[in-house]
């Protein structure tokens, strides 16, 4: 069994001896697919330009090519970007060289964290009030269509700057049938009333779930939007009650990076009131006031628009989009939206044909300032793109024009195929790594771990002779057990935290034989045989044993469970460890010690 065992630790732990070779990863999207005839044109851009590669493979829909050094890495990057255009997206990766026949075996290197590899890290904060100002207007329109459907008749309905719903009554029994109906929608509460008029707030269930919403949504949008960088192995994961961490290995492009992630542009498409745009003048000279549920927004050119409130269809349903320059030269995205949001364009376009609709681009943009918390106040910026008149029934696909350039329309494009943000988010802390100060990382801690291992193993000779080279060779064959179980696990990523849990574990391992070793010791100077001794050494100190790395286990479980980013790679190899060097130093030790002085008469032991 104890063969076995490392055998197979031994087999996994091997490709992490090959490293990795500098790979250029290129993908497509819906308008740009990758397959054979992409590879052949790639392969012939780098064979006319004399750049020297490894390998050149297309498989799931991407192509990943292996090349020598760094400096053919940057050139092939920079060629393969200009000659196939924006549509592709080419990312810098570090693709493992590990031999064939161990990869088919599912022997893969371990994953490296961002301290050890390079790249930038983000620890973003959702804004709540925006989200729970969002939930208010649903909620709001959601009370309206209630009222509609039950035939209520209310004045107006509003916000206040509590985000309380305000509903005004003509009379005190229009009121009482309001109170019913809203005393029945579980996501609403009647916090109070007057003669004509209730104050209702949204459900605390219905806010936290609103909440928990919002970074979950944000986090998949994030991930979503970290695909479209290229990035090869990202950490996009939730933490805390309203942040996400977002880990980018290979990225040092931090202005890119944080201009696709941070992003919060979506767009909103509204019904144009035609009916009150005659008046449009006289409103804004103050003459007449806006009509109630419309407001007016503004185009690029300063032109004003009298838009309804009510949303058509927002950013949310859209899967899919692609720029380009029409036959007129002039920029437009092409959208694709999901079977729900087609369907909602196809009722409204059916009944609103040759009505005027307009293309809403709403971005939150920092102001600089910041609130009574110390976080950054945001500013809501909003501008009609382009009012076209339906001309034709469409549903999940149509064009957006009147963009200003092809880089704005290009930006647009990626950032609604990745999703739009359900709330804004801020970047609360920044940190880049660079691939030299990573190599660094990986350097002092192998130079570390040597060290611990080197002295521990000094130690257990000095004191225990042969059974302290038992001792060592089973510290020897927990790294190898600690490495082979990293590299197996899936979703494992050894970061520096994660090599000091090592260091720690080499340290901590031999503690099992000192217990052993002496509990022999004792017998012996008690006048114990020596079969006797050995017997009474493992089977006495296992109960002591058992009980310190059981609590020390414990320990690894619970900062695991609430620990978060390096706490958990700390964890992990902690945990792993403990559990090897309790199979290596009990099993392993009197495994050695039956080969040596099991079956035959001992008088003497070299410890």
């Amino acid at each position: 069994m104890l063969v076995v065992v490392i055998c197979l630790g031994l087999l996994y732990a091997l490709p992490n001896i090959y490293g990795e070779d500098p790979a250029i990863q290129i993908s497509g999207s819906n308008s740009a697919e990758i397959n054979v005839t992409t590879q052949d044109k790639v392969k012939k851009i780098l064979i006319d330009n004399d750049i020297k590669f490894k390998s050149i493979v297309y498989e799931n829909k991407s192509i990943l090519i292996r090349v020598s050094d760094n400096d053919a890495q940057l050139k092939a990057k920079e060629l393969i970007s200009e000659t196939l255009g924006e549509e592709y997206i080419v990312a810098l990766n570090l693709a493992p060289a590990t031999p064939t026949w161990l990869t088919m075996l599912g022997a893969e290197p371990m994953k490296l964290g961002l301290d050890l590899r390079g790249g930038v890290h983000f620890l973003m904060e959702v804004d709540m009030t925006t989200a729970l100002s969002k939930l208010t207007e649903q909620s709001i329109e959601n009370i309206k269509s209630e009222f509609t459907a039950s035939k209520l008749n209310y004045k107006t309905i509003n916000k206040d700057r509590h985000d309380q719903i305000i509903i005004q009554f003509d009379n005190t029994e229009d009121r009482n049938k309001a109170i019913t109906k809203i005393n029945g929608i579980q996501d609403f509460k009647v916090v109070s009333q007057s003669d004509n008029a209730i104050v209702i707030n949204v459900s605390e269930q219905r806010l936290q779930q609103a909440k928990n919403d919002a970074v979950q949504q944000n986090t998949t949008i994030l991930r979503n939007r970290v695909n479209q960088l290229g990035v090869a192995e990202p950490i996009v994961q939730r933490q805390g009650a309203d942040r996400i961490v977002v880990e980018l290995p290979g990225i040092q492009d931090t202005v890119l990076a944080k201009r696709i992630l941070g992003a919060t542009a979506t767009l909103e498409f509204r019904q144009v009131n035609e009916e009150s745009t005659p008046n449009l003048p006289a409103i804004l000279n103050g003459d007449m006031r806006v009509p109630y549920g419309s407001e007016i927004q503004y185009m690029e050119n300063g032109h004003p628009v009298l838009l309804y409130k009510r949303i058509v269809l927002t950013g949310d349903h859209i899967t899919d989009s692609s720029y380009r320059a029409n036959q007129y030269g002039q920029p437009e995205v092409a959208i694709t939206l999901d079977s729900s949001g087609g369907k909602k364009m196809l009722n409204f376009t059916q009944k609103n044909l040759h009505k005027a609709m307009a293309t809403l681009f709403v971005e939150y943009k920092d102001t600089g300032k910041r609130d009574e918390n110390d976080k950054p106040v945001l500013e809501k910026q909003e501008r009609v793109i382009n009012v076209a008149t339906i001309d034709g029934i469409f549903s999940d696909r149509f064009q957006v024009r009147g963009i200003g350039n092809i880089d704005e329309a290009k930006n647009l494009s990626l950032l609604l195929r990745a999703g739009a943000l359900i709330a804004p988010i801020q970047i609360i802390e920044e940190r880049t790594v660079g691939p030299s100060m990573g190599q660094e990382n990986i350097t002092q801690g192998l130079e570390s771990c040597a060290w611990g291992l080197a002295i521990s193993v000094i130690f257990m000779l000095v004191m225990y002779r042969l059974f302290g080279v038992f001792a060592s060779l089973a510290l020897v064959a927990n790294l190898i057990l600690i490495v082979g179980a990293m590299s197996l696990l899936p979703g494992a990523t050894l970061s520096m935290p994660g090599i000091a849990g090592i260091v720690l574990t080499v340290g901590m391992a031999v503690d099992a034989n000192v217990l052993i070793n002496e509990r022999i010791k004792e017998e012996l100077s008690n006048g114990r045989s020596v079969q006797h001794a050995i017997n009474e050494g493992y089977a006495g100190a296992w109960s002591s044993i058992f009980d310190a790395n059981l609590t020390t286990l414990i320990t690894a479980v619970i900062l695991y469970a609430v620990g978060t980013g390096s706490i958990k790679g700390f964890a992990i190899t902690l945990g792993i460890g403990i559990v090897t060097s309790m199979f290596t130093s009990i099993v392993g030790t009197r495994a050695l010690a039956n080969l040596i002085y099991g079956g035959r008469r001992v008088n003497k032991l070299s410890i």
